[in-house]
């Protein structure tokens, strides 16, 4: 059996990419489709697999500009011959899933998110950009989104990272999608004793509007309470950092251990914005601490409200500053790190891997370094 992986770019390691790292384990010889790839961006797991690149690597800049190629990626994917592959696993977030296979091949589209830019946050995207780009979204998104909808069509198999995706899938393309949450490496990280929590909020990820650092900041310049923030980009660290009270400390990007030790000894974990799924609070509670986050999005699927965290409804500042309070009125600063951590086993490569194999299995496909993988995850 030949497979091949669709993912959207590989020029850096987030949460679609760890997702690819699982998929690569699995299928060891599966080749790799990409818009743009950037070697030194991606783990050795992925490198190890034969990488093809669509037209618009072959586009001026295009690890750094591929975004701005979006309106040429349907043309690429549908360009691409896919007709010696017999499985194809799309890893859709931005566009992957336009690919057209044989009729006897099986289409699986691993679902990070629907494009965000041209559905449900088009308008917030248009709004942070420039006079340029808000011209090129206007020109672009209509054409795009009838692409999009007919692409899913030629889908055998959604499944979605979180039921808030799969809402998103049913609204949107009109199918339905099987959940199955992503996998986290809980094993990089690790509860530390209730003593080594120290008087300091952590905030983490990237830098960027939808996740709400603004919020944070605003709310704990008003709380005067310690808050950490770790992330970037550099650009976006300055301007926030330029708004913020003493009390709050920028790290930028760090080293991972640093976040590792960071995610162990704070308070909490602050998650103010509305994400699919969300890696960084399942990171936290896997490392015994709590998290404060906004009951919308795949927050509500990960974060057990009054056990391993606490839920706001207000994405507000006001919101926020009550939120913090009512989590440290409810005793969940004290609560002991093991049963946090304990809590997140759902989330494991093993679970993920073995409710993919479930699901290919109902097509008669059982990969071949599935048992070898689930073995070792024991």
């Amino acid at each position: 059996m030949k497979v091949a992986i669709i993912h959207y770019w590989l020029v850096h390691m987030r949460g679609g990419e760890k997702v690819l790292e699982s998929l690569c384990r699995l299928f060891p010889d599966a080749d790799i489709f990409t818009h743009a790839y950037d070697p030194r961006g991606v783990s050795e797991t992925i490198r190890r697999h034969r990488i093809r690149t669509t037209a618009i690597s072959r586009l001026p800049a295009p690890k750094r500009l591929y975004r701005a190629y979006l309106p040429l990626m349907p043309f690429a994917l549908e360009s691409l011959d896919l007709s010696d592959y017999d499985l194809v696993i799309s890893s859709e977030a931005g566009p992957a899933k336009g690919v057209i296979t044989r009729p006897d091949a099986l289409h699986l589209c691993y679902c990070h998110s629907p494009m965000r830019y041209i559905w449900d946050q088009y308008h917030a995207y248009k709004a942070g950009t420039g006079l340029a780009g808000r011209l090129a979204m206007s020109l672009f998104s209509p054409a795009l989104r009838q692409w999009d909808v007919t692409s899913a069509a030629r889908v055998d198999r959604f499944v979605a990272n979180s039921v808030h995706v799969g809402k998103r899938i049913e609204k949107y393309w009109r199918r339905d999608a099987e959940i199955l949450h992503p996998p986290v490496a809980l094993e990089a990280f690790s509860p530390a004793p209730l003593s080594a929590r120290e008087d300091f909020y952590l905030w983490a990820g990237e830098l960027t509007g939808y996740k709400r650092p603004d919020l944070a900041i605003e709310a704990f310049n008003r709380l005067g309470r310690r808050l950490v923030v770790i992330g970037g980009p550099e650009k976006a660290r300055k301007a926030l950092a330029a708004r913020a009270r003493d009390n709050i400390v920028f790290l930028g990007r760090v080293p991972f251990a640093t976040l590792r030790d960071h995610m162990a000894r704070a308070t909490a974990l602050v998650f103010p914005g509305e994400e699919d799924f969300g890696l960084v609070p399942v990171e936290a509670m896997a490392s015994g601490r709590p998290v404060i986050a906004y009951g919308r999005g795949g927050a509500t699927e990960t974060v057990r409200h009054g056990e391993t965290g606490w839920l706001f409804d207000d994405q507000s500042i006001e919101g926020l500053i009550a939120a913090v309070a009512a989590f440290e009125r409810s005793g969940l600063t004290d609560a002991d790190p093991r049963t946090i951590a304990a809590y997140t086993s759902r989330f494991s490569e093993r679970a993920f891997i073995t409710g993919l194999c479930a699901i290919l299995a109902r097509h008669g496909i059982a990969p071949p370094a599935a048992n070898r993988l689930l073995e070792a995850a024991r």
